[in-house]
């Protein structure tokens, strides 16, 4: 189908994105790399009479690293993680998350920003943005705020980002130890039927340290401390993975759609995650 029509913005800075979105107000939206909006115009399923496209908006691309501290442009692509060298020796994790999102096609447009702000629980970075402790800066008419991803997420496509703030950056600091991001799909491009991210760190030959977190297991991406709690301190063995799974499956909420029946989604979760405590301890 033909979107609706609209009228077309491309502001040259993040400052000009927000005075447009403030003065069109609930008619304007802005778009990214365009993957989730353009169908959705596409479809009708979403009526646009301004679009604003945050192409041209430099301030909002690139990658630094500084020290231990890593800041990412929300109009950074997935393309640009996969090729970046310095983001590749701080955080490797998402080196290997981004290979496994969708197609290079894809890719080349898709960004780091529209994949943590639009909120769809099958999207793979924001369970990742979770799992390593990220903290989102979004722009709006009263400056910039800060929000932590793990309490960013509210419901299905539903943010703690109001809808006249634009999500700017990405800040973490790079993560230590063992790491892995493990995705069942049924098919290259797909969203995943269930995945993990995982971080380890190892003291004394036991878990030191960890987090978990778990994506598309429900309406929101799932950061599963108790699982995280129930490797600290073991040998990361059968049992304390067991235990770490169990305490996973407590916290999600899966829904039967074309990617399986909820028991089937339950079973799949199970699996990556101990495939992903298990990689992530191999390299800790």
């Amino acid at each position: 189908m033909i979107p609706g029509a609209f009228e077309y913005h491309r502001p040259s800075d993040t400052a000009s994105a927000v005075s447009l979105l403030q003065s069109h107000g609930d008619e304007a939206r802005v778009i990214a790399g365009g993957h989730s909006l353009i169908p959705m115009m596409k479809l009708r399923m979403a009526a646009v009479e301004h679009l604003i496209d945050l192409q041209d908006c430099q301030d909002m691309k690139g990658i630094s690293v500084d020290g231990d501290a890593v800041t990412i442009g929300a109009m950074t692509t997935q393309h640009d993680l996969i090729e970046s060298k310095i983001l590749a020796d701080a955080a490797p994790i998402l080196h290997e998350a981004a290979l496994q999102i969708a197609d290079p096609q894809v890719r080349y447009m898709g960004t780091v920003g529209g994949n943590v702000a639009n909120g769809d629980p099958g999207n793979d970075m924001p369970g990742l943005m979770q799992c390593i402790g990220a903290v989102f800066t979004v722009l709006g008419p009263n400056g910039d705020r800060e929000i932590a991803a793990r309490d960013f997420y509210e419901a299905a496509y539903t943010t703690a980002r109001e809808d006249d703030e634009i999500l700017t950056q990405i800040r973490f600091t790079a993560p230590k130890g063992g790491y892995a991001y493990e995705k069942q799909k049924r098919k290259i491009g797909d969203y995943a039927t269930a995945a993990a991210a995982v971080l380890l760190t190892k003291e004394g030959g036991t878990v030191a340290s960890a987090s978990i977190a778990m994506t598309n297991l429900s309406d929101i991406p799932v950061w599963s401390e108790a699982a995280a709690q129930a490797l600290v301190g073991g040998a990361c063995d059968a049992d304390s993975v067991k235990a770490a799974v169990a305490a996973m499956l407590e916290d999600i909420d899966p829904s039967e759609d074309n990617r399986g029946p909820v028991e089937f989604k339950r079973h799949v979760a199970g699996i990556v995650l101990t495939r992903a405590i298990e990689r992530a301890w191999s390299r800790a």
